[in-house]
């Protein structure tokens, strides 16, 4: 019976990159950190690197051809992640320059084990490896193949039981070359311009004995270094979505009359779509559903797209976000991916323990993302419903419709039928003055009302009034108002054509 060893993950220190590896970095591994001129790799080297090392247990950083180290920490050193008091203590640096430029891969590797035996250290790392290899083409060296090269370097690191990682620009995807085929791991960064925009994404391609997130993830470098979005779903766990309990509690919205109409109020986890046009009581109402949360002792979360709540002076809202009890996510980000975005959210809601959510509205959604993610919003859109959904919060969001007034839509994307109600909002021309009807057109697998209602705005928010009963008034007609005390408006389970 064989014993199975056991390899101890590291924590990278960068936001989101350990959950992408699928756990850390293994300890003792051979990496390859790879990607265009200025896309992070320097950067995401140094912050794990500041990450991890110790005075016992330092870090060296082989520079070659590339900026010397001064230069390098000049600029590096405005990140929050830079200690100062760790150079030359648990973290050193060394160029490889005059080593290199012979063309001896020899030299080179005896150099580093040079360093490496002086030390002992946990990590090494050596920027730009690449730049060994073109000087070894270069001067067409007799010396050491860059095949040999790489294997004894790997197979000396892991004896000095040393995380190592080579830095390397590469503008084309991995090939023959002996370096990838190595390396226990490869983390390929990319980059892109589109528009005012610029994307940058990350892969995991390869990290022996473990399992990594596939695909894309977009990451953001801002003051505090790197930050990685994964871009699997975050409901998700072991690859199925997360199973939320079923309720069968209903949750106000903040409205009575359209908890009525609703049939009780809103499913408990259900996502909530409200359209409208400009300023016909959206953002009031959304208001409200966080307002009746925090009344009822829950808390919530709003992502303001559209403009900062101070801005619109709703003074319901930025009262709710002064007392803590409502989070805010305000990004002004030009470049926003949907990961950021529900990377953010789901911060905010395990910080508060939120059961609420707003998204105000789709239309600033759309706007923020960049164009990449524009493309397919229907996409990006599904993925943050079934993520907020999953984790189990009753979500409202909100949707800019133009009111044409001869025909009914519910969302300009086309994504309606992700959501499991809907309500619609919008204008009635009554004796030359322009009045607010609103409906709902679906709740899923619920009771609810199909009718048309008048609602009035004041300074305590929305009240819903009486049905309206002629057709024509959809048409643009002049309805007359249902005699009072008249029958109660039907309660119906509506068609569901979505589903």
């Amino acid at each position: 019976m064989t014993t199975k060893v056991t390899i101890s993950r590291l924590p990278t220190g960068v936001p989101g990159l350990d959950d992408v590896l699928g756990g850390g970095l293994p300890e003792f591994s051979f990496n390859l950190i790879a990607g265009p001129p200025g896309c992070g790799k320097t950067t995401l080297a140094h912050q794990i690197m500041f990450a991890l090392a110790t005075p016992e247990r330092p870090a060296l950083y082989f520079t070659v051809l590339g900026e010397p180290p001064l230069k390098m920490l000049r600029y590096q050193q405005l990140y929050t992640f830079f200690d100062n008091t760790m150079i030359n203590r648990g973290v050193y640096f060394f160029n490889l320059s005059d080593d290199a430029m012979t063309g001896d891969l020899d030299r080179v590797l005896r150099r580093i084990v040079a360093e490496v035996e002086a030390h002992n250290p946990a990590l090494v790392f050596v920027d730009s490896f690449r730049s060994v290899v073109l000087a070894n083409q270069a001067a067409q060296s007799p010396h050491n193949s860059l095949q040999q090269f790489v294997q004894q370097l790997g197979m000396l690191m892991t004896s000095w039981q040393a995380t190592t990682f080579l830095i390397g620009e590469y503008f084309t995807e991995p090939d023959a070359n002996p370096v990838f085929t190595i390396a226990d791991g490869l983390i390929w960064l990319r980059q892109s311009v589109q528009r005012n925009s610029m994307v940058r994404k990350m892969e995991v391609m390869k990290m022996r004995g473990q399992p990594t997130r596939p695909g894309l993830h977009t990451f953001r470098i801002n003051a505090s270094g790197i930050n990685v979005f994964a871009s699997s779903n975050l409901a998700l766990e072991g690859g199925t979505l997360a199973a939320w309990p079923l309720s069968s509690s209903r949750v106000s919205t903040g409205v009575p009359g359209l908890d009525e109409m609703l049939g009780g109020g809103l499913p408990q986890g259900y996502s909530l779509l409200v359209a409208g046009p400009s300023g016909s009581g959206k953002s009031i109402l959304a208001s409200a559903f966080l307002a009746d949360g925090v009344r009822c002792g829950e808390t919530g979360v709003i992502a303001a797209f559209e403009q900062h709540p101070s801005r619109s002076r709703n003074r319901v809202l930025i009262d709710l976000i002064e007392s803590g009890r409502v989070g805010l996510v305000d990004s002004r980000a030009p470049d926003l991916s949907i990961d950021e975005i529900i990377v953010q959210l789901m911060h905010e809601i395990q910080r508060l323990k939120a059961s609420r959510v707003v998204i105000d509205s789709l239309s600033g959604f759309e706007l923020a993302l960049a164009p990449t993610f524009q493309e397919d919003f229907r996409e990006s859109l599904l993925r943050l419903v079934t993520t907020l959904t999953g984790a189990g919060v009753t979500v409202l969001m909100t949707s800019e419709l133009e009111d044409r007034y001869t025909d009914l839509r519910f969302s300009p994307y086309g994504a309606a039928f992700l959501t499991d109600a809907i309500v619609v909002q919008r204008y009635i021309e009554i004796d030359s003055r322009l009045l607010r009807a609103m409906a709902v057109v679906k709740v899923r697998a619920s009771v609810h009302s199909n009718a048309l209602r008048a609602f009035t705005i004041d300074r305590d928010g929305i009240h819903v009034g009486e049905m309206l009963s002629d057709q024509e008034g959809l048409l643009g007609g002049r309805p007359t108002r249902k005699p009072g005390g008249g029958p109660q408006e039907p309660m119906m389970a509506m068609p569901d054509p979505f589903n």
